[in-house]
Formats: C-alpha cells, structure tokens, sequence
C-alpha cells in the first residue's frame, strides 16, 4: 500500500491515556512486512464489515500535495454554514487521533471511536493490514452510521492505491497544487506524481483542478480525466488589492463571487478556497452566496500559518513580536512561506508591521531540507534548529544547522527544543520580532501540544 509507512504525527505529543490508545498501538503491529502496492487489504476488509463504503452520503474526494487538508477545511466551513451536516477524514492528526475523523461537525468521541477500531480488528481477524488502511475502514464505518448531508474525504497519500480510493461514485473529486514529495512511492517526476494523484478520478465524475505550476502536473491530470470521461470544471480566482484591504474573484459557469481574504492566512489560500467554491457547484446540496462568505470567514485548520497569540509560547514573549506555526516540509511549501515572508517585509495592506523573520526549525529526514528551506533563506535573518521530539527519523539539529549554513543563513544555532531556541531567538534582540515555527507538521503537532 502507497501510504502504509506513514506513521500518525505527533506521536511524541499525545496527551492522558484514551481508551483508543492501546487498540491503536496493537494495529500499527498489522503493517505488512511487504509494501504490495494494493487495495486488496482494503476491499477484503470492508467486504467482511458489509461495505461500508457503499453506504455514505454524496463524497467529495480530494488529493493533491499541498493544501488538502486547507481546502477540506473551507469545503467544512462553507458546507456547515449552509446548515448542513458534515463527516470529514483527514490525515495525519496533530495532537489526537481523534482529530482524523470529524462525524456531522464534532471529532469522534474517544469511547466511540475505540469500539469502532475495536470492531474492525476484529473483522480483520489478525491478517496484515496497514495503520492507515484499517483506521480508514474504521473511518468509513463510523460515516456509514451517522446521518449526514456530505463527506469530505482526503487521501492520505498518492491517490490510486491510497486507502480511501475505494468510492467507486464519488460526487465530485479535487486535485490540490502538487508537486514533489513522497518520491519512493509516488515516482521522481512531477508527470508520474500527478499521475498517481490522478488516480481517484471516476468516469463520468466532474474533476476540480488547482492551477498547476508545472505543465508535467497538469498534462497529467488532464491525460488521465479525458481518458475516463470525467469532466474538468473549469473556474478561476483572482487576488485583488484595493485601499480598503484585499479580497479576490471567483468565476466559475455558476457563480461570480466578489469575496473577501479567507480566514487562513496566506495568498495560497485564495487557491485553495476557489478549489472548495469549484467543488460545491457539483454537490446535490445548495450553497448560497452568503454561506460561501460565512465559511471562508470562519475557517479554521490549525498549524497552516496560524498566528498563536496564547499559550505558553506565545505568552512568554516581549511585546511587539509575532509566533507563527506552521507544518509544510515541501518545495511548495518553502515557496508558500518565502512568498508569506516578502508580503511580510512589505508590510500587509492591514497595515501589518515588517518585522525581521526568525525561524525555529526541525524536519524528518526523510525530506529535502534544500528544496524547503532554500526559498525561506533570503529572508531569515536568524535560524535555531530543533530536533523533533520522540522522533528517530528527525534530522539533528546539528545537521538542520549545517543545511542551514549551506542555504546562506549565517545566523544559525542549535537548540534544546522549542522552548530553548525561541528563549535564544529573544535574547538576541532588542527589538521586536516574527518568529515562525516550521519544517513538519510532527513538529508542529508537538508545538501545538506543549502550547495548549
């Protein structure tokens, strides 16, 4: 299976026993010892729950490398403040597990989601099946059971044989920005990533394609819809800056929205929103104007540029300085922050202070360091590396330290952990500054539990 060995983040950060803990831990000992690059496990096991698959509301599918998990989150928004009741499966969590599966609006309760895990291991009676597989079985279970209007469903990682490509009739599916990430699985070219990404496509289904930076990405996606007969929706967003502040455009074959900035920040955003307003109008559900508005206002999804303003770390500094977090570890996502940290030294049009960059960072080993922190380097003033907590597959701080003096960053130093680099980072200044957090969601995972 393509995502078997994706572990869930935040491991290091999980909070007071839950009763689902110790069925969690036995099911990670289910991995198979052979990646077969196969849904069988899947289909064997949902056959033996009766098809749970089979028996959701309307699903929207999404896959993609960066940004899933922001556009589930507008369709979220926008969807419940149109009164409609929502499931949504997303991965990895950050804190708790429970934080994958969201039932008609609230995130499965512990004691639920433990009987759910336990029926199926059950089911599965001992045969290899990955962590990821089996809590998405379990996912689809407690979907098939709760009355709802919609489900959001986010692939975990690729599409074709990633565990939740077993809709057979989704409503509609969405491809997000991709690019290069998880290469020992997905292929070494932007053309046999996207071709794999392309794999949740049905025939017949309408597809929403992200504008797509490289012409491989979408040769692909486009090869792959027509091939099928899915048709590609087409719709556009456009940023727009005036003195009163920002917005954008949204244009699509049924509306022509005039829209305030998201509520999560970054110009990324606007994309990733246009992506959700694109996937409502093939939804057998009415979404007003009004309610696309309300939702972008009100979303939330935490560690994708969030400004912590309480807690522990934010609380422990001076006056004037800013605490960002946020857990992108890819290409896209340095080019993501570098863009954020050139609107930053502009100063926003809200009138947003430029304040100095300084980085607290830590990241898997099993990423390009380069390729993320290249982008970021010609704006940081400072650096303190991390590594992150309980994790073996992290990077030192000492090796994080030397990427850094390779990117150029002349001031950088190792640290303890967090706690220990911002200290640093504010001991070295006499005046306010804008520290972002960054380099892995597992490390943000562990930010956001220390945090509170």
């Amino acid at each position: 299976m393509i995502d078997a060995p994706i572990p869930p983040a935040g491991p290091s950060a999980r909070p007071a026993t839950n009763r689902s803990d110790p069925v969690l831990d036995r099911l990670k000992g289910l991995h198979p010892k052979v990646i077969d690059l196969s849904l069988d496990r899947m289909h064997r096991l949902l056959a033996a729950l009766d098809h749970p698959e089979r028996k959701l509301p309307p699903v929207v599918h999404v896959a993609g490398t960066n940004g899933k998990g922001s556009t589930v989150a507008f369709l979220r928004a926008m969807l419940e403040a149109a009164g409609y009741r929502v499931h949504v499966y997303t991965s990895p969590h950050l804190v708790r597990f429970n934080e994958r599966i969201r039932l008609a609006g609230r995130l499965i309760d512990d004691g639920h989601l433990a009987a759910l895990l336990e029926e199926c291991e059950a089911a599965n009676a001992g045969n290899p099946i990955t962590f990821f597989e089996v809590t998405t079985v379990a996912a689809f279970l407690a979907f098939s059971r709760e009355p709802a209007d919609v489900v959001l469903l986010e692939t975990g990682l690729g599409g074709r044989l990633d565990a939740t490509n077993v809709v057979d009739r989704p409503a509609v599916t969405a491809i997000t920005r991709i690019s290069y990430d998880h290469r020992q699985f997905l292929g070494e070219s932007l053309l046999e990533i996207a071709s794999e990404k392309a794999g949740i496509f049905k025939p017949g289904v309408p597809v929403v394609i992200a504008p797509q930076p490289e012409a491989d990405a979408l040769k692909a996606l486009k090869l792959r819809a027509n091939a099928i007969a899915a048709p590609i929706q087409g719709w556009s967003v456009e940023e727009r800056h005036t003195s009163d502040g920002g917005g954008f455009r949204f244009e699509s074959a049924k509306r022509k929205l005039d829209l305030p900035m998201p509520g999560l920040a970054g110009a990324h955003q606007v994309t990733n929103a246009g992506v959700a307003i694109a996937c409502l109008d093939h939804l057998p559900l009415a979404v007003d104007d009004e309610a696309v508005r309300r939702g972008l206002a009100a979303v939330e999804w935490p560690a994708r540029l969030q400004r912590l303003t309480r807690g522990p770390l934010a609380e422990s500094l001076p006056p004037g300085w800013e605490l960002w977090l946020d857990g992108g570890h890819n290409d896209s996502a340095g080019e993501v922050l570098a863009r954020q940290a050139v609107d930053w030294s502009r100063g926003q049009p809200d009138g947003g202070s430029s304040l100095p960059l300084l980085l607290i960072y830590g990241m898997l080993s099993s990423k390009d360091p380069f390729e993320f922190l290249g982008p970021l380097a010609p704006f940081t003033h400072s650096l303190r590396a991390v590594a992150i907590p309980g994790e073996e597959a992290s990077f030192t701080a000492e090796e994080s330290c030397e990427t850094a003096k390779l990117c150029g960053i002349r001031d950088h130093a190792a640290a303890d952990g967090v706690d220990a680099a911002l200290a640093d980072l504010v001991a070295g200044r006499r005046t306010p500054a804008r520290v972002l957090i960054c380099g892995s969601l597992y490390l943000a995972g562990t930010v956001l539990a220390e945090n509170g």
